[in-house]
């Protein structure tokens, strides 16, 4: 257990890659409960998220989530978040470290724009769970009274159990796995894993509790981006590859910079790369290309699932193209290696 951003957070419970082995074969429980939860409702609110979100929100439809971004002055990225639209309210979700800067962040666009919406926090008093795996839906369909099997990726449903506990069921995730996320009153959370997860002591569980160290190597391997290494207030989404998120035709706060950088194209950009052998590069290793520095890594592990080194990186334009090789300095070493599409994984359905 550590201390991750005020909260206590589990790295580990068995092992990093028996946990990572054990959510692609079949299905990990991961407490996310850490993750951020703010509420937005009021006639205002969907101007509002308009300006601070770099996706538009106004065709988005209840039950649909969407992944987005929000960005300072500059386009640089204060953080990533999923906005979902419910019947009588937005529910935006944080990541922990980020959520006190947010609330203070909307808190002032509110009071400068004069915009009429109400905003709530309600992270302490809910707990948000994370199921994912290739078995996950198909052993909660019998658990759930929601239909699991036709909830769509990105889409979600709040219904209850038992009469009586409420909640709200995504299906989303960031393992690259299929799987649902549940936010539910903080007090039910103990019963609910242990309602959802069933027998997980078992040797032959299908559903086994995972920790944080699990979820960075899943995460990694499906090209996922983490705040703190891909992301931050001096990187923008367009380097990042995530221009997808980004709506260029709407006004928001950061879109005259980002449009900037799309019409000249970033200056370096975020790649995949495989390294030979087992060492691995962590964050800050230099990229190197002809004996000069052209990047940095962000983010890098040995995959369990490819049983390959990987990282990704940011490197120059030039240099960030499919199939290109590359050096590593690993201490002073140059490990070899070559930049490749992202994701590293992809499920096969």
């Amino acid at each position: 257990m550590v201390d991750f951003a005020g909260w206590e957070m589990p790295i580990v419970y068995r092992g990093i890659i028996e946990e990572h082995e054990q959510t692609r074969r079949s299905g990990s429980i991961f407490d996310v409960s850490h993750m951020g939860r703010l509420h937005f409702s009021g006639k205002e609110a969907v101007t509002f998220l308009n300006r601070v979100l770099t996706r538009n929100v106004s065709d988005q439809k209840v039950g649909q989530s969407r992944y987005s971004l929000v960005c300072n002055d500059a386009g640089g990225v204060l953080d990533d978040i999923i906005i979902s639209k419910d019947a009588k309210n937005w529910i935006l979700v944080c990541n922990a470290s980020n959520r006190e800067k947010l609330v203070k962040y909307f808190g002032d666009v509110r009071r400068s724009s004069g915009l009429d919406f109400d905003m709530s926090d309600q992270t302490e008093g809910t707990a948000m769970i994370a199921l994912q795996g290739p078995k996950v839906i198909e052993r909660l369909s019998s658990v759930f009274p929601t239909d699991l099997k036709a909830l769509k990726r990105y889409h979600f449903v709040s219904d209850s159990f038992m009469m009586m506990v409420k909640y709200t069921v995504f299906r989303s995730g960031y393992t690259g796995e299929d799987g649902v996320e549940l936010i539910l009153p903080a007090k039910m959370a103990g019963m609910a894993i242990k309602m959802l997860a069933g027998k997980a002591d078992k040797p032959d569980a299908t559903i086994k509790p995972a920790g944080l160290g699990a979820r960075d190597t899943l995460r990694l391997e499906a090209g996922m981006p983490l705040y703190g290494h891909e992301l931050g207030e001096s990187l923008d989404p367009i380097s990042a590859g995530l221009g997808w998120a980004v709506d260029l035709t709407k006004e928001f706060v950061g879109v005259e910079k980002l449009r900037e950088i799309h019409k000249a194209g970033p200056a370096r950009k975020l790649v995949g790369i495989e390294l030979e052998g087992r060492r691995i590069a962590r964050q800050g290793t230099s990229i190197v290309v002809d004996g000069a520095v052209v990047g940095e890594v962000t983010s890098g592990t040995f995959s369990p699932t490819l049983q390959k080194s990987i990282a990704m990186a940011y490197i120059d334009s030039a240099y960030a193209v499919e199939g290109g090789l590359l050096s590593a300095d690993l201490k002073g070493v140059m490990n070899p290696g070559k930049v490749v599409r992202l994701p590293f994984y992809k499920r096969n359905s």
